[in-house]
């Protein structure tokens, strides 16, 4: 997929060093010398277009919160729809599929304890999978964010 300067530029700092500040798309369009509405629509436009998922901080979720890993095993041709209903719930942070028999996996967060282990539940009976939780033992941080380049495309001359 190839994408416009803007885009680009978008892309890379909604990875990392979004402005934290009362009017952050404003600041980023004088960052990129364009309006505040072509960043506006430009990030609506990566949305729809499934290059942008969310924006959101971050965070350490022990301390916020409780949060642990899960995952269940689904028949290869319904990971589709099983992962739609997993996305529903406000408490996913993100999953994904991977080569086990624990074929989806994702991360659940919530204010407590008690929260968390409701929404593992209700996942449960959503899916009508069996939930194998996997709380962390030790926090990794990982980054994750990768560099999209610009590349000029070539005028023609007739």
């Amino acid at each position: 997929m190839e994408f416009d300067l803007l885009s680009q530029q978008l892309i890379n700092s909604y990875q990392r060093d979004f402005p934290l500040c009362d009017r952050p798309f404003l600041k980023l369009a004088q960052q990129f010398g364009v309006s505040e509405q072509q960043v506006l629509t430009t990030l609506k436009t990566l949305k729809k277009n499934g290059v942008l998922s969310r924006l959101g901080p971050v965070f350490n979720h022990q301390q916020a919160g409780s949060s642990t890993l899960a995952a269940v095993a689904v028949p290869a041709n319904d990971i589709d729809r099983v992962a739609e209903i997993i996305n529903n719930f406000e408490q996913i942070n993100h999953n994904y599929a991977r080569e086990h028999h624990y074929n989806l996996w994702f991360v659940v967060t919530a204010p407590t304890p008690e929260d968390l282990t409701q929404a593992l539940t209700d996942i449960g009976d959503a899916t009508a999978c069996e939930v194998l939780i996997l709380p962390m033992e030790k926090s990794h941080h990982i980054d994750l964010s990768f560099t999209v380049c610009f590349k000029p495309v070539m005028e023609q001359v007739s």
